[in-house]
This record gives structure tokens, sequence and C-alpha cells, in this order.
């Protein structure tokens, strides 16, 4: 009821500022930061554009990040942060439009050059660059930082782990903490201090995207300390940390180590970037509202009380970007929690849900629109098509509860229902999906825990989900990078199943989706290999396992003293923060 409330409420709001701006104003496409910036100006081009030195740009987020550390993040918004402060091999290019998609050299001295196979990969790195302490950055950093990311769960478990997947021999290199010979994982060579090769266990078509994580940026050895790291990280960008803090934040100045003729990607303009962590979300909209910060880097866009605030003012609304996030919302169902192994039950939690409903409930179209596929339209390899289609979009009740008497439970079931505390619009559609399960007599019990430990104590932890009976978990992913193996290998590939830190929160571990995955990767040619990834898309949807909800939307506002903004595609449609500054000092 709360949600259709909200839905209400918002629909009416913006409905009478619409029409009295109709009659009153026809000032509908000015009054965005830069003087004469329009809605959605942000999406093709870069808005207040300016090369001025100075200022400081303050960031706010309503949580906190899995970590700040490069070689242990999977945060999106992080891997767009961390740019500023952790060079990787490649990275994508700071630009407006499709351009943003583009890929291009960062630490390395080119994209890397592969053999026919696709199994072995050359990258040179830039000469003369240093960390912050004046030390030059060498292959071996590159080769540590690799090790460290993905073969030391015991310390760092919350980034992906692609390399180990794809490494010869990363099935039993045991980690750098534990494994002290010299030469560390061998499929990794370092033949001189320019030089990284990367041999591979099977053909890779993607590893410039894979090059392009935050993984790939150098740490020295000996200013590891595992997952204290991150108290004292070691820059290779532009910015380095002059404060940290796990509860309130950081603050980032420049590093006089950074020479701009060894990085034609960023352009380092502000003088100091302040993070805040743990603000309360409705706090941190008035604050962008009240041009008092530059952006929510989480990247997700205003909370749905905020919105009718905005769009129902030309002036305000002028200052907003509504992309599509290349992100999915969707509900989990664990294959390996009662009655969730049956799948006509998780077929009827299929033909129950209100997806209609559930995009109205945190404000309409602007937020998303229904979904039906696994893989997003804006991602390569989408294939449109709806395997448990209702009227509307709205669910199917009568349908639901035939499926429901197939799995032996006519008389429906209690589970528990998990969802991100620090995210409003999240613990909304849970509480909607609540009201709709009543009516085929599911009992979903919610419990809500803050994003930062979502995965790392509690959706992400198998014994905790089986102890808990957390049949059902709201999710949200985006492409890792943006191609169909980018968004599905680390959420319904077996192997990124994880005893903590987990993403694939079905515990889908199907041998079919597995080798099709494998294939797909390996698959050179473009067209062939996008086709494959809508066939795992189908496969997936065919288990059941994942209830796709909406296409998400982001609604993202740019305050006046906001500058060079613009929204990066790669990064899940916020803003680019390699880009960002500020006019305030």
């Amino acid at each position: 009821m709360n949600s259709r409330k909200t839905a209400a409420a918002i629909a009416v709001t913006v409905a009478l500022g619409l029409a009295a701006t109709a009659c009153g104003s026809s000032d509908s496409g000015s009054g965005g930061s830069g003087g004469n910036a329009k809605a959605d100006a942000g999406l093709t081009s870069i808005v207040n554009k300016t090369d001025k030195k100075g200022g400081t740009v303050t960031y706010e987020h309503s949580s906190g990040p899995d970590s700040l550390d490069p070689g242990n993040t999977y945060y999106g918004w992080v891997q767009n942060f961390s740019r500023l402060y952790a060079r990787a091999l490649v990275t994508f290019k700071p630009a407006a439009g499709k351009d943003s998609l583009q890929l291009v050299p960062d630490l390395a001295t080119g994209l890397g050059k592969a053999s026919p196979d696709a199994k072995t990969w050359t990258y040179t790195l830039r000469k003369g660059v240093k960390f912050d302490d004046g030390t030059v950055i060498t292959s071996k950093d590159v080769k540590w930082a690799i090790e460290r990311s993905n073969f030391a769960p015991e310390a760092l478990s919350n980034g992906p782990t692609y390399f180990k997947a794809y490494l010869a021999g990363g099935d039993k290199y045991k980690g750098p903490y534990k494994d002290k010979s010299p030469d560390g994982l061998k499929s990794i060579e370092t033949p001189d201090d320019s030089t990284i090769v990367f041999h591979l266990n099977k053909p890779f078509a993607d590893m410039d995207y894979l090059a392009a994580f935050s993984q790939t940026a150098p740490v020295p050895a000996k200013a590891d300390k595992g997952a204290a790291y991150v108290q004292h990280m070691v820059s290779s960008g532009p910015y380095k940390f002059a404060s940290y803090s796990e509860s309130r934040g950081a603050t980032l100045v420049r590093n006089p180590q950074w020479d701009p003729k060894t990085d034609p990607v960023r352009k380092a303009l502000p003088d100091k970037i302040v993070l805040n962590l743990n603000i309360n979300p409705t706090t941190v909209d008035e604050h962008l509202l009240n041009d008092t910060s530059t952006a929510d880097i989480n990247g997700t866009g205003l909370q749905s009380k905020t919105q009718p605030k905005i769009l129902v003012k030309p002036a305000e609304k002028a200052k907003t970007d509504n992309p599509y996030a290349g992100a999915l919302q969707y509900l989990a169902l664990n294959v390996n929690v009662k009655p969730f192994d049956n799948i006509d039950c998780r077929k009827a939690v299929q033909y129950v849900t209100d997806k209609a409903g559930m995009v109205d409930s945190i404000g309409g179209s602007v937020k998303g629109d229904p979904a039906t596929t696994v893989i997003p339209p804006t991602v390569a390899g989408y294939k449109k098509f709806d395997l448990y289609a209702t009227p509307g979009n709205k669910g199917d009740v009568a349908k639901a509860k035939e499926y429901l008497a197939k799995c032996g439970k006519p008389k429906g079931f209690k589970t528990t229902l998990t969802a991100r505390s620090d995210r409003p619009d999240e613990v909304l559609n849970a509480t909607q999906l609540q009201q709709t399960l009543k009516k085929i007599n599911i009992t979903a019990d919610i419990k809500t825990f803050p994003a930062d430990k979502y995965f790392t104590d509690f959706a992400g932890v198998p014994a905790w989900v089986h102890k808990n009976n957390a049949g059902m978990m709201m999710m949200a992913w985006g492409a890792d990078w943006p191609t169909g193996y980018g968004f599905l290998d680390q959420i319904v590939d077996g192997t990124a199943i994880k005893a903590s830190g987990g993403t694939n929160l079905m515990e889908l571990n199907d041998k079919a989706i597995n080798a099709e995955l494998v294939k797909g990767i390996g698959t050179v040619d473009t067209t062939a290999r996008n086709a494959i990834w809508g066939d795992v898309d189908q496969k997936v949807m065919e288990n059941a396992s994942v209830v796709p909800l909406f296409y998400r939307k982001n609604l993202l506002y740019r305050p006046t003293s906001a500058a060079n903004v613009t929204v990066t595609d790669a990064y899940l449609g916020m803003y680019d923060y390699v880009l960002m500054t500020s006019t305030k000092k």
C-alpha cells in the first residue's frame, strides 16, 4: 500500500506541475548547469565544459564501497572513481555519448597484442610513470596487482576472478601471500620492466575489457598489506589519498609525481576531491539540489520522493539526465533453498510478479522499463523474448497458482526476502513484491542490510543464505563491460559462486550454461559471439531462477557548480568522474 501511495503521489504531483507549466511558461529548455543546458544534454555532450584548473569536487554516498582498494572492488562507481588514483593497463575514453565505450591505452602504450588463437596477450607499459612515492612503475607491479586481486580470497574477496579463471595454471596458484616463489604465477610473464605477457588456458576475445579493470592498476609488493592496504594505498594516478576513513570517507589531493606527459587520458582539473560516505539518501539529494555537493557518486539517481521536486520545474528538469544504466534490477531465487529447488515454484514467482507495479512504485518510467530478459537492450548480445509473459507486465495470479500446485505447494509457503537497507527504491520494490506474493499465499519476511555488507556478509554468502532460508534476494547488476559476457559471467556462471562476496546469488551452476559461456568468449567472430550471449540469456530464463524486474534508468542531477559533466555508457550510465570538475573552491 505504501508503494502505491508513493507512485500515486509522484504521478499526481508531476501531472499538476506539468499542467501549470504548460499554461504559464515557455522556459522548458533552459536553466541547466552551464547556463543553457537542457534535460539529457549530458547523454550526448559535455555540459558546462571547461579547461580551468582548481576547485574542489565533493562526492557523497548513502553507504560506502565494498572497498576503495583497486584490487578488492566490484562496484561500478569504484571502477569509475578509482581511475583518479589507479591507472589500469587500458581504460574507457573519458568522452560523451557512444565515444565513452571506446577502449584507449592508459598505463600501457596501446591495446593488447593478441596471438592468432587469442590465448596470448602482450601489453607494453609507458616509461617514466611513477608511484606517488617517486618509485618507477614496472610490469612486476602490474603482475603483483593481478596476483593479489584474483588469487588471495583470504584477504581480498570482493572483486571478480576473471584472471584466475582464464590464466593458465590459475586453478592451482595459491596467491602471492601464500606462494613465496620469486616467479609467482608463471602464466604472467614480465620479460622486462615495460612488458607483461598473459598466457591463457583458453581463447578470450574480450581481453582488453578485462585489462581495463582496476585490478590491473599497479601495486608495489613492498607496500602491500593485504586487506589493510586500503588504509595506505600508493597512487599511480593524478591524485593521492590525503586521508581515508572506512566510515567517513576520503580526501584526495594532487599527486606531485604524476606527469601529464605520460597520461593522455586525464586532465586532472580539480585541486581536491572529497568523498563523504554514509550520508542519508535524502540528504544526498538535498545537497545536490542546494549545490553543496557535485554528484551522488553511486550514480543511481535521485530518490523517488525527490523526483517531483525536479520534474515539475523546467529550470530544475533542465539539470537532469535520464540514461539507461546498462543494468538490470532483478529477483534472485536461490536454487539450493527450498522450495526454490523446484523449478515450478520458481515459475510461480515468475508469473505472479507485477513488474509494471514495481516501476510505478519507485516513480515510473524515469526509473526504468519492465524487463523480460537478463541482458538489457543496451548491451551487445541482447535478444528480445519473454518466456513468462503476463498482461501489461502486471502478473498473472491464476498462472502462478497453477505452477504452485505443480510444485506441491498449493497453499503457499514462507521464505526470506533480502534487500539493501540504504537503497530506498530497492526496499520499496521488496515491499511491493511482498504484497504481491500474498495473492498466492507466499509469505516473504523482508530482511534488509547495508549495501557495503550485502554480498560480503549476507546475500553473497551461501552458508548464511541457507541457514536463514533466504530464497529470494533483491539484486541489481550492470555489465562488467558492455558485452553479453561482461554482463552474464559473474552472475550466472557456476564458477562465480563464492564462500563470501559472491554475486551469483541464485547459486546457478548449470553445465550447459557454463559451457556456452566458455564457447562464446572463445568465438572470435563478433556477430556469432553476440548470438551466443542471447542463447545463454534464454537458457537462464528457462531455468527460472532469475526474475527480471526492470531495465534500470537513472535520473541524474547536475548542480550548477558541476563542470565537465557527461554520462559514460561504459560505467552503468553514471557521470564520468575522470572528466568531472567543479567551479567551487
